[in-house]
């Protein structure tokens, strides 16, 4: 079996809800997921997955050479079926090319011929863990009350030896902040997150703020806010932020990749929301508080990239003190 997954992270996770569902019909079948470098280190900590296949594929064209090539890495691996969970024709494309005699997906694109077990009715559901999940189902098959819920399974000792290698070794609580995510309008003010450093740090906190190198500005204004007990963790290795959601005694994050990253991992986590619905895009996992404005914003939630109003409400009228309690209160209920 191989399954396509959407390659953003949090997307990612959610496809392991995928492969626990597949696992409860055939605990016996390998299961591989074609993913890119970014998110492999994912795949590390999900139960249940055999291998990862490597290809980082061009965006925003077809680029058929790339994968006929990827095709041609597919094809020995004898796979029998492909569960293609985006709704993209292109995504359909190396599967086919391959020869992987059941290809299983949402029309989407209009995808006859390179989907051959095609499934319909997406507009029923609603949310993107309904549409891929349901793949994974046999054809008309009923679907379950609740879906297995994303694990990611970080071995203590991995994140030991992680600390120890950057210097973390420090006695006191963490705290993690994950100020990033795909598009402005979804991120919580840097300011905002800075207070609440500044806050927990008085409290006995050591601050880690996480992400990509995109959110580095973010990360230096946050510390110059917070002050020194600020670290900025942030890089372009997603294992880096993996393991420090792991190590974390409680997590604050917008609505992003890294909110599913630690929710599946178990660590308490605070999630922030503006522009989205959480309840189309929060974690499956339960979260300790989801957080949104209690003011009227007519137009939320828009699902943009960028605030279209030009005030980004949805996020400034959420005070930094809302979300310093979340935190303490979270920290405070975690099992001794």
């Amino acid at each position: 079996m191989l399954i396509v997954p959407y390659m953003w992270i949090g997307d990612f996770v959610r496809c392991h809800s995928v492969v626990r569902l597949l696992k409860e019909q055939d605990p016996d079948r390998p299961i591989d997921v074609l993913t890119t470098a970014m998110v492999a280190p994912l795949l590390d900590y999900m139960p249940g997955v055999h291998k990862g296949v490597v290809a980082d594929l061009p965006r925003g064209r077809l680029a058929f050479a790339e994968h006929r090539a990827l095709a041609a890495r597919l094809k020995p691996e004898g796979y029998g079926q492909a569960l293609i969970m985006s709704r993209k024709w292109k995504a359909a494309l190396a599967p086919f090319l391959a020869g992987i005699p059941v290809r299983t997906g949402l029309l989407g694109e209009m995808r006859f011929g390179v989907v051959n077990d095609l499934r319909f009715g997406e507009k029923r559901l609603p949310r993107m863990i309904d549409q891929c999940a349901v793949l994974a189902l046999p054809r008309n098959a009923p679907r379950p009350a609740e879906w297995p819920v994303p694990q990611l399974v970080v071995p203590a000792a991995e994140v030991s030896a992680w600390r120890q290698r950057l210097g973390l070794t420090g006695g006191r609580p963490v705290a993690a902040l994950a100020p990033g995510a795909v598009g402005p309008s979804k991120r919580w003010p840097a300011e905002y997150y800075g207070e609440v450093a500044r806050q927990l740090a008085a409290e006995g906190f050591e601050i880690w703020v996480l992400g990509g190198p995109g959110e580095k500005a973010q990360a230096e204004e946050i510390a110059g806010r917070g002050g020194e007990r600020v670290r900025d963790l942030t890089g372009t290795d997603l294992r880096n932020a993996i393991l420090g959601l792991a190590a974390a005694d409680v997590v604050a994050s917008n609505d992003s990749g890294l909110l599913h990253v630690a929710a599946a991992i178990g660590t308490p986590t605070v999630g922030i929301f503006g522009p989205t619905s959480a309840w189309h895009w929060a974690p499956l996992n339960p979260i300790a508080a989801t957080i949104e404005t209690t003011t009227d914003v007519p137009c939320r939630p828009c699902h943009k990239p960028t605030c279209r109003m030009g005030h980004h409400a949805c996020m400034r009228d959420i005070p930094a003190a809302r979300v310093l309690a979340a935190v303490q209160h979270a920290r405070r209920t975690v099992p001794a």
